[in-house]
């Protein structure tokens, strides 16, 4: 017949098995010493890696689930069928295999047989004196695991094994399915006891592979993780002896009589992993404290690496691009997600496309059409690559979740024909930094323009892009300088303002005796008013007059598209709608970058005729009316001026219509404009403070472009979502 397993919580007197665990922590100094005078590391490389691998393989199989199937017996089975990956260990276990043994006869034949817990472990710390705290625990660990499972494999086959059954019979083991309910709290603690002890030992080995060019272990928090590891190794070699000696305690006990399953010592079992997991827990804040002191180090490093490659010459660009999109050294062309090796860009000019995941639809738009280009491509081979690096900070990503941030990164990149990097969430924090603090990046769009040996020959080129397009390539410096200085950008014209962004107007530019007028504001009735009065004016002069609206800077879009649906219905004006607002935007872009360009090299209204329209038509955006700039075909006559005073120089026509005969119209408008004006104005300039076109700095001295008096400094803020 066979016995009976029952469970009984009735109190008892502590028994040599529990009086085992009942060192107090203050015991830790005292041990210390005893402890560290059995360590004498010969200092071999030991690799506990694959040791803890078939532990953990072995453990996760051992131990029952209670429902009739081990744990790990359908799971994992591809571990132990990896025939490779144990011919690979076949050497590390032939060295240790007799040192296994022996631990493994000291822990179940003395120990487990009722010897003294301290003393086993001095034991096993002095069989174990050569190697490394971590070498230690894994190889008790692995001589525990043996001896498990073993007595796992055993009553796992019993049922349909013969010689399983057999040996199971002469050991006397409970069959653990037929007293699963008795058996069950106390495998249950064994296997929490279990886990701890392997977690805590992977820390140890965590530790113990800390990097040491980026860590002192003479300092802390490393120097105070290695000084707790000695008495946290003794303490986990006591839960491996717990362990131990509950499964010996199963052998014997099966038949004939009855065997008590004490609760208590289920609890002695979960007080132990407590214990243990309280001094993990300690090595895992070490170890966290540990790591962001790494991390400050590799961060340190890579910003420097990365400001020496761009400050030392280079043979090509692989070394810094390598650097900045490393990890994974491939690219995807955008909407197609075809990867590619980043070798394509050795030896190219590249341009570094840099923002957030907020970039202007706009923007892309107008990149794409840079690259679709023709005459950017010869016989397949292009100019310039670009390659979009967006940086996704600890702002973005506190603000959005990561699949949120993921799926406008994806929504983007399906927009994109140039290349991409391959995923923005695995780009370095040194990296981040580097582009925020060297390359100035905020959170408006960049590019940095790379030449083909890697030097960089502009922190934004991305202003020049907007002016001149592709005619700014190799987009540097010396580029951006010769184009102001070439005669067709010399001065202020209608060719400078509205260059390739709208073929009606470049079409109106070569007509002769055309006159174009290019207007703006957000004001619907001045509009109506502007637009019926010029009409009225054209046909009075008998000139041709070509109106265009251009909108108005920094508005919300919603806005722009009501207002441009009006002048389309009621047929006001040629005007951008729907898609084509995309162009009333390059528009104003193009006047912010021509404007950052001229600051950025000194310039100012009273030096440079160019800066000076260029400041007035961007106070007349700042206005609260509109304004207008009208101009003759095929020559540089201009004439602008705002809402009011060109409103009312078109209602009092007759006074100068006889000054407009003979093609004089935009002098006579200009002259009679003059008139009106008085001393008194109040001139406002709005610009972003931090761009697509980059920024104005601080200092910049910026003045009036009617009186040229310093004009006063305020600051905007506006939080607009469209």
């Amino acid at each position: 017949m066979a016995g009976v397993i029952t469970t009984t919580t009735k109190q008892a007197p502590k028994t040599d098995y529990q009086r085992h665990w009942m060192f107090a922590e203050s015991d830790d100094k005292a041990m210390l010493k005893q402890i560290e005078e059995t360590h004498f590391p010969d200092n071999r490389e030991f690799d506990v890696k694959p040791i803890i691998q078939i532990i953990e393989d072995i453990l996760r199989r051992a131990t029952p689930s209670f429902d009739g199937v081990p744990k790990g017996t359908q799971e994992h089975v591809d571990t132990v069928e990896d025939k490779t990956l144990l011919v690979e260990f076949d050497l590390l276990f032939e060295q240790t295999a007799h040192l296994l043994h022996k631990i493994s006869c000291e822990i179940s034949c003395k120990f487990s047989g009722g010897g003294d817990a301290h003393a086993t472990i001095m034991t096993l710390l002095r069989t174990l004196s050569i190697y490394s705290w971590d070498a230690k625990l894994v190889l008790t660990i692995a001589a525990f695991a043996v001896n498990y499972g073993e007595f796992s494999l055993i009553s796992q086959l019993r049922p349909t094994n013969l010689l399983a059954k057999s040996v199971a019979f002469l050991k006397q083991l409970p069959d653990i399915k037929e007293h699963s309910k008795s058996l069950k709290p106390q495998f249950e603690a064994l296997s929490k006891l279990i886990e701890v002890i392997i977690d805590v030992t992977k820390c140890i080995v965590e530790i113990k592979e800390l990097p040491s060019q980026y860590i002192s272990d003479e300092k802390p928090p490393l120097l105070s993780a290695k000084s707790y590891i000695p008495t946290t190794t003794y303490w986990t070699i006591r839960g491996i002896l717990a362990c131990s000696t509950q499964i010996a305690s199963l052998i014997g006990r099966t038949l004939g009589h009855e065997y008590t399953v004490s609760s208590t010592e289920a609890w002695e079992l979960s007080s132990l992993a407590h214990q243990i997991n309280i001094r993990h827990q300690h090595l895992k804040d070490l170890l966290t404290l540990c790591h962001q002191q790494i991390d400050e180090k590799m961060r340190q490093e890579k910003i420097e690496i990365l400001i020496r490659i761009t400050k030392t010459p280079q043979l090509d660009n692989m070394k810094l691009l390598k650097e900045l999109l490393h990890p994974s050294e491939e690219l995807v062309i955008g909407m197609t997600k075809k990867k590619i090796n980043i070798e394509v860009l050795r030896r190219k000019h590249v341009i570094l496309l840099i923002s957030g995941l907020d970039i202007h639809q706009d923007e892309i738009i107008i990149l794409n059409h840079y690259q679709a280009d023709p005459l950017v491509r010869q016989g397949q081979k292009m100019h310039y690559e670009m390659v979009w690096l967006p940086i996704v900070d600890s702002v973005a990503m506190a603000q959005y979740s990561l699949e949120e941030n993921r799926r406008d990164f994806e929504r983007l990149q399906s927009m994109i024909i140039w290349n991409t990097v391959l995923d923005p969430f695995a780009i370095e924090p040194a990296v981040i930094e580097f582009v925020k603090n060297i390359w100035h990046f905020e959170k408006r769009t960049i590019a940095v323009s790379l030449d083909p040996q890697g030097k960089v020959a502009s922190e934004n080129a991305l202003p020049m892009m907007w002016i001149w397009a592709n005619l700014s390539f190799p987009f540097s410096k010396e580029t951006e300088e010769a184009l102001w200085k070439s005669t067709e950008y010399a001065t202020w014209r209608l060719e400078l303002l509205a260059d390739s962004v709208d073929p009606r107007i470049i079409d109106w530019m070569t007509k002769e005796n055309t006159f174009i007028c290019l207007y703006g504001g957000d004001d619907i009735e001045w509009i109506r008013k502007f637009t019926t009065e010029a009409k009225a004016v054209a046909k009075n002069a008998k000139i041709t007059l070509e109106l265009f609206y251009v909108g108005k800077n920094n508005v919300a879009r919603e806005r722009m598209r009501k207002i441009t649906e009006i002048i389309a219905k009621e047929e006001l004006s040629d005007c951008w709608t729907g898609t084509e607002l995309t162009y009333l935007w390059y528009f104003w872009v193009r006047l912010e970058s021509m404007l950052y360009s001229k600051m950025q090299s000194k310039k100012t209204a009273e030096n440079d005729a160019v800066m000076k329209e260029l400041m007035t038509v961007h106070s007349f955006n700042g206005g609260e009316q509109g304004w207008a700039v009208v101009c003759r075909s095929l020559s540089d006559e201009m004439a602008r001026g705002n809402g009011e005073i060109v409103l009312k120089s078109l209602q009092e026509f007759e006074k100068w219509k006889e000054q407009a005969e003979n093609n004089r119209f935009v002098l006579a408008l200009r002259d009679h404009m003059e008139k009106l004006h008085t001393p008194e104005h109040c001139t406002r300039l709005i610009l972003p403070g931090t761009t697509s076109t980059g920024g104005i700095p601080p200092d910049q001295k910026v003045v009036c472009a009617v009186c040229y008096r310093p004009m006063e400094r305020y600051l905007l803020y506006r939080c607009c979502t469209d």
